[in-house]
């Protein structure tokens, strides 16, 4: 079905344990729409037989491979762990395949024409350049005490982790001043929900 309204590109960060996923569940039923996350994007180019994949073995050796001549997340993150300069060289061949993948789906969807949001999801959007892409940045924010016990709860993380992973992000400032539309998720999901619906009133809304 060809929709008659211009396909917007939306890009959604926040901090981690905010509720970017259980946004994007919510948008993904209810608006005609495409939705990617960066973190599973990058999965898919280091795929065997693509272009990154090379880079990253012929950077990082053979040994970063399972048995199944596929890249060990675990190998590649022990190889780089204290290796600042071999991060820098892997973020280097990454980020520009997820971004070359993100632009080629965006084109796809708009040439269709059938959907009319197109959302990419990534705590690093905003460090990794895609304010210039994107037509409105989505900041999903909710207080640092409800992200703790989120983390806490589901993912049964340590204080000393959530606090590490937390200094590691962009802090509160930041994300707001490059962000055009904040979502408070800090207390129901509904509100959070009537939050997106009047965000998201001009688009099709499908139960």
């Amino acid at each position: 079905m060809k929709q008659n309204r211009e396909m917007k590109f939306i890009g959604i960060t926040g901090g981690i344990g905010a509720g970017k996923s259980k946004a994007l569940e919510f948008i993904g039923r209810h608006y005609l729409c495409e939705i990617y996350l960066a973190d599973e994007v990058a999965h898919q180019v280091k795929r065997s037989g693509t272009e990154c994949f090379q880079a990253l073995v012929e950077l990082m050796g053979r040994d970063i491979l399972d048995a199944c001549g596929e890249i060990d997340k675990g190998a590649m993150a022990d190889k780089i762990f204290g290796e600042p300069d071999l991060l820098r060289k892997v973020n280097n061949i990454i980020h520009p395949a997820v971004r070359k993948f993100l632009l080629e789906k965006y084109a796809q969807a708009k040439r269709r024409g059938d959907v009319e949001l197109f959302f990419v999801e990534a705590a690093l959007l905003i460090e990794c350049g895609y304010g210039s892409l994107v037509d409105e940045m989505w900041y999903v924010h909710a207080d640092e005490s409800v992200r703790r016990k989120r983390l806490s709860d589901s993912r049964g993380y340590s204080g000393d982790k959530i606090s590490h992973i937390m200094e590691s992000q962009l802090s509160e400032e930041e994300f707001r001043k490059n962000s055009d539309f904040i979502i408070d998720n800090s207390g129901s999901f509904e509100e959070t929900c009537r939050q997106i619906e009047r965000k998201l009133e001009a688009f099709t809304w499908q139960e």
